[in-house]
């Protein structure tokens, strides 16, 4: 930015410098410098006049060069903000989905603790303490999986540059 700061006060200075040369110049015809002079004269202004306009394209290429470099790291940024807030929001059901199975893995033990402690030897209780335990245990290993995923989506970029 202090580059076209600096940009913008030598454009601004070389446009003074113009606007003082066209005011020193004399209006009348009678009033004219002489010929060498005059020439003299133009051909300094416009000499300046052409710095300047060179000067003012390259400030213009290189505003034109910074915007697009911060319009492609926007972009990027905004699509790396988009890749994260899925994975969150993946993160957030797989662990949602986990409390609900813990849950539910919870009821089932203390309804088996129960009957064993009854005498009662209760198959259905068994088998859906066994499910919902199974039904955890998937829901630990896509969580886990799910985790390797974004590790190994950070890592590629990076696997990428060094190969």
């Amino acid at each position: 930015m202090n580059d076209i700061a600096e940009l913008e006060r030598r454009i601004s200075a070389a446009l003074e410098r113009i606007g003082q040369g066209i005011d020193d110049w004399p209006d009348a015809p009678d009033a004219a410098p002489p010929a060498a002079a005059g020439d003299k004269a133009q051909a300094e202004l416009t000499e300046a006049l052409e710095a300047e306009r060179a000067t003012n394209a390259q400030l213009t290429e290189r505003v034109r060069a910074i915007k697009e470099k911060q319009e492609n790291m926007v972009g990027a940024l905004e699509r790396k903000v988009a890749s994260l807030t899925r994975s969150l929001d993946a993160a957030t059901q797989e662990l949602q989905r986990q409390r609900r199975l813990n849950g539910e893995l919870t009821a089932a033990n203390s309804a088996l603790s129960d009957a064993a402690r009854n005498g009662l030897a209760e198959p259905h209780l068994i088998n859906k303490s066994m499910l919902t335990e199974l039904e955890s245990l998937r829901a630990a290993r896509d969580a886990d999986v799910a985790e390797m995923e974004e590790i190994l989506a950070e890592l590629k970029p990076l696997i990428g540059e060094v190969a």
